[in-house]
């Protein structure tokens, strides 16, 4: 495939990671010639463009050879295998660092030209260059820009040699390459003009770039949820003009404090959608293993939390729940006054709802790994269960825990969908 020039390319490129902008994804451009190319990209997804700006440490005696690279933000990616292959010692190491941080700092003030760096954290970021040559570059940038937070690393190019994709492949969530031609001897060869990007280029592009908003003002405050006479803990977050509320129900060995419950809720958050994150146990009964499925206490103090809740805030509840917490929010959400407008199961156990799932009016999303091949089984047995509006969507290459690179965001991308496409009518933001 040969390409009139990088704008071409990146006209092509960004027709081919359309799939990309539900995702609302960030768009960055290896400088110079890849931010020609990601400047399309981000035009085509609707997506905030920046720069990933990102020095290679070379071994002093063979600069070609990288030792580790730096980024933005103090991000230090050290390779020590090399490192102690190349006998460097503390000396050589600062010597080059100091040298190659001073460079970055001046290319980043150069492009940014005063417009604060993006904020990865959480989000699929989508980094792009005009081709790969050996994927030293590409793969340390990917490094950073995973050390600064992204949750999903997609690394995009227009052509690229196949042995440096898989390279690049190592480090990346996934790598789109549009061309991987036999006999590759440069990224120019593949570009009937490949003349040089210039800095000012590069200014002009950012400049012309929207940023993204700025997300809906949260603050999360330590809340005492009054249910069933008891006083549990919680956090609670409500957006500016949050149209809908979103409880999460954690499930066994678990409590508000969950990684993956939080990660979802800042997810939400983002999206405007205020959260609730509480015990559902005191911590004497989480010592007896048995009130984890007690679930019609904890289907209770759910019902009771969203009662409480009402009195706090006029926007509509949701249910998010995990594991055995599922099948408390599926039984609360059965019960004929809730006034739940959406459930979404993740990991869940509905299966121990199964004499209550009919009476569920809310629209439900069950979301499983789909090598959880037990629970995968339980929750199409539940889904048949099931009147309500009702999808079961699968994350591949997930397990119990979506602890897979990407998988807690997709899920959080598939909640999201959820709530906000079911969201009352009446719900304003």
């Amino acid at each position: 495939m040969l390409f009139t020039d990088r704008d071409d390319a990146g006209r092509r490129l960004g027709t081919e990671l359309a799939r990309y902008a539900e995702d609302h994804p960030v768009v960055l451009g290896l400088p110079r010639g890849g931010v020609q190319v990601a400047f399309h990209v981000a035009h085509a997804l609707g997506a905030p463009l920046d720069v990933v700006i990102v020095r290679k440490l070379g071994v002093p005696y063979q600069p070609e050879l990288a030792f580790g690279a730096i980024g933005e933000g103090g991000i230090r990616v050290i390779s020590e295998d090399i490192v102690s292959r190349g006998r460097l010692g503390p000396r050589d190491i600062a010597t080059v660092e100091e040298a190659e941080r001073a460079e970055l700092a001046r290319r980043a003030a150069r492009y940014r030209a005063g417009r604060p760096q993006e904020d990865l954290r959480g989000r699929t970021v989508i980094v792009v260059d005009d081709g790969i040559a050996t994927g030293a570059t590409a793969a340390a940038a990917c490094r950073v820009v995973r050390a600064q937070g992204a949750a999903r690393v997609v690394m995009a190019v227009p052509v690229a040699p196949p042995e440096a994709l898989g390279r690049v492949g190592e480090v990346a969530d996934e790598v789109v390459c549009l061309s991987a031609p036999p006999g590759f001897s440069s990224v120019g060869q593949w570009y009937r003009d490949f003349s040089q990007t210039s800095d000012e280029e590069v200014v002009s592009l950012l400049a012309q770039s929207p940023r993204r908003p700025d997300p809906p003002e949260r603050a999360e405050v330590e809340v005492a949820v009054e249910a069933a006479g008891l006083c549990l803990p919680g956090d609670l977050t409500l957006p500016e003009g949050a149209g809908a509320v979103v409880l999460f129900a954690h499930g066994s060995g678990s409590s508000r404090r969950s990684p993956r419950n939080r990660a979802v809720a800042a997810a939400l958050n983002r999206a405007g959608l205020g959260t609730l994150l509480f015990d559902l146990l005191t911590p004497a009964e989480e010592a007896d293993r048995s009130n984890v499925f007690d679930i019609d206490t904890l289907a209770a103090r759910l019902t009771a939390a969203t009662a409480w809740l009402g009195t706090r805030t006029p926007a509509p509840p949701a249910y998010f729940g995990a594991s055995t917490g599922a099948a408390a929010a599926l039984v609360a959400a059965a019960s004929p006054d809730s006034p739940v407008h959406a459930v979404v199961s993740r990991g869940g156990r509905p299966d121990l709802a199964a004499s209550r799932l009919a009476g569920v009016r809310a629209p439900t999303l069950l979301i499983v790994g789909s090598e959880d091949h037990q629970v995968l089984a339980l929750n199409r047995e539940a889904q048949a269960r099931l009147r309500c509006e009702n999808r079961l969507e699968l994350v591949q290459g997930a397990t119990h825990l979506f602890e897979e690179p990407g998988a807690l965001h997709r899920v959080s991308v598939l909640a999201e969908r959820w709530f906000t496409t079911h969201r009352p009518p009446y719900a304003t933001r």
